[in-house]
């Protein structure tokens, strides 16, 4: 149905004559009767008004189908920072139904995943925002430290809270019900970080084993695995002879690259992460749009240094990134957080 009938169709049902929804608008009669007759368009401006009048949400005038509705809440999900109570309302009841409704429940489960977790970000900022400030006035304040922890990701150091136990039989469970075929590797990467994370080396090691039989495995990451379980068992040298040797099997490999920036990342070795961190984003240069990881990881290592001139001018290649080559506009919540970023940096300059 056009926009033009579904006006009319709801401005009848609400019992309004087109003067009557003109004077509530703040246009002409002639305005409406062309809306409905499709002469014309309302302005964007009051799509909102219209949709207040009648009761209805915006996507509802434009009576769209349920494939184009969830595309447009995948669409918002990535370019809004925030969404308004009314409007995680009306998502959260749509994608409901639709987890009765539609077929596709995987996609609908997803999705409704992805919007509690935009609304857990957009909450967390204001956590960390009020959390920081009431602990500056006064660091005694112990629940906003563990308010911050949660917000923030932060280290915990208390093994019995800190520890992935949870997630670590999850996935042994995912990989145990997996009917895929081919099996996947996710689950496996997933399982694999979270027990070299606990130091669970011996079952990390066993899992890697079983995750090189995959036919769909990286095999560049296996050397990467390895690295980082000697590394979990205190040996610095041995995951050191591991990298360097699977460097000269795959030093054109962009994915790789990226892995051995973040294990001298992780070693502290920050010279040579941002070299290769630099030699990853050359490489992808013909598999465009790049992601902007490796700008990122370069700029908080400039950061740690202090060298925050470099800092800033990372989220300059990463805000044109995502404006040149993923198309982005300035008020898209990535370009809008790059240019948050980037001005949080610029104030440790004036403080230089």
């Amino acid at each position: 149905m056009e926009i033009g009938n579904k006006i009319r169709q709801l401005r009848l049902k609400a019992c309004l004559t087109q003067e009557q929804l003109a004077t509530k608008l703040g246009v002409s009669t002639q305005s409406v009767s062309k809306w409905e007759t499709s002469i014309t368009m309302p302005d964007i401006t009051l799509l909102p008004l219209l949709a207040g009048e009648f009761g209805v949400s915006i996507d509802e005038l434009f009576d769209l189908t349920v494939n184009q509705k969830l595309y447009r809440i995948e669409k918002r999900l990535d370019l809004d920072e925030e969404f308004s109570i009314s409007t995680f309302e009306e998502y959260e009841n749509f994608l409901k139904l639709q987890l009765e409704e539609n077929e596709d429940k995987i996609k609908i489960l997803s999705l409704l995943a992805h919007l509690y977790h935009h609304r857990m970000e957009s909450d967390s900022k204001k956590v960390s925002k009020y959390a920081r400030e009431a602990i500056m006035r006064n660091p005694e304040k112990k629940d906003c430290q563990w308010l911050l922890q949660k917000a923030e990701g932060a280290s915990i150091w208390d093994w019995n809270v800190g520890n992935h136990t949870a997630l670590i039989d999850f996935y042994k469970a995912v990989i145990e019900r997996d009917t895929i075929v081919p099996k996947t590797p996710l689950p496996y990467y997933e399982l694999m970080d979270n027990l070299i994370a606990d130091h669970r080396t011996g079952e990390a090691t066993r899992y890697l084993k079983i995750y090189q039989t995959l036919p769909a495995h990286k095999p560049f990451l296996v050397p990467v695995y390895e690295a980082h379980i000697a590394l979990a068992e205190y040996d610095v040298k041995k995951a050191d002879e591991i990298m360097e040797k699977a460097l000269e099997r795959f030093e054109d490999n962009s994915g790789f690259l990226f892995e051995t920036a973040q294990y001298f990342a992780r070693r502290c070795n920050y010279e040579k992460a941002i070299e290769y961190y630099e030699r990853s984003w050359k490489a992808d240069e013909t598999a465009k749009p790049r992601f902007t990881d490796a700008l990122q990881g370069i700029s908080s290592i400039y950061e740690i240094l202090g060298e925050y001139q470099k800092a800033a001018k990372a989220y300059d290649r990463i805000i044109v990134c995502l404006k040149d080559e993923w198309g982005y506009e300035v008020e898209d919540a990535a370009v809008l957080d790059a240019e948050r970023q980037k001005k949080r940096i610029e104030i440790k300059i004036k403080k230089q």
